[in-house]
């Protein structure tokens, strides 16, 4: 049975589902050789000890940053207009507050094990590197918002809710909730069943 559309057509493999991949791929076979370069020059023992450091290293930084981020949250909602003891004015936010993701990132890098991502890792623990990674992304978020366009992102759902992958628009119906209707309209008769 034929339906009169055109077959779906397969969207076309991004960039970055091809590189990716490799990318990780090369990484895994670099940290391995590199761990294997750093065994034969110092011992195996010395490279166990650098993973056990860099795991424990990891999850303190981690922990550390949770604990401020959870702290953080807590003060802003603490802060928040309506709440006792809040100021009538929205307070700046404090210095410090920032750089927690990648705070949590570099903790996570010192957490894989491996010489490269550790080496990422500790750079990360530098706050003028975490400051000017949190500038880049900034800004790198800002263009790509511009570049999205008039819309907003509950307008992407509503598209992504009502138009089905094959193309087809699902047929709801809206019910008001505010009582804005009081009786049924003159020009309403009975509705058409829904089909699949």
């Amino acid at each position: 049975m034929t339906t009169g559309t055109p077959p779906p057509t397969a969207p076309r493999r991004s960039r970055a589902r091809t590189l990716v991949p490799l990318a990780v791929a090369a990484w895994a076979v670099l940290e391995i050789w590199l761990l294997t370069v750093v065994a034969n020059a110092a011992g195996g023992f010395t490279v166990l000890l650098l993973l056990v450091a860099g795991i424990v290293f990891g999850a303190a930084v981690m922990k550390r940053a949770g604990r401020r981020a959870f702290r953080n949250l807590t003060e802003t909602l603490q802060r928040m207009p309506g709440q006792p003891g809040a100021a009538a004015a929205p307070q700046a936010v404090p210095s410090g507050t920032e750089g927690n993701g990648f705070l949590m990132l570099g903790g996570l890098l010192l957490m894989i094990p491996g010489m490269i991502s550790d080496v990422a890792g500790l750079l990360l623990l530098v706050p003028p590197v975490r400051s000017m990674f949190g500038r880049y992304t900034e800004r790198s978020l800002e263009r790509r918002m511009r570049a999205a366009g008039p819309g907003s992102l509950s307008d992407a759902f509503q598209q992504a809710r009502i138009h089905r992958p094959d193309g087809k628009i699902v047929q709801g119906e809206v019910i008001r909730q505010d009582g804005a209707q009081s009786g049924p309209r003159p020009d309403e008769g009975p509705r058409p069943p829904l089909t699949p």
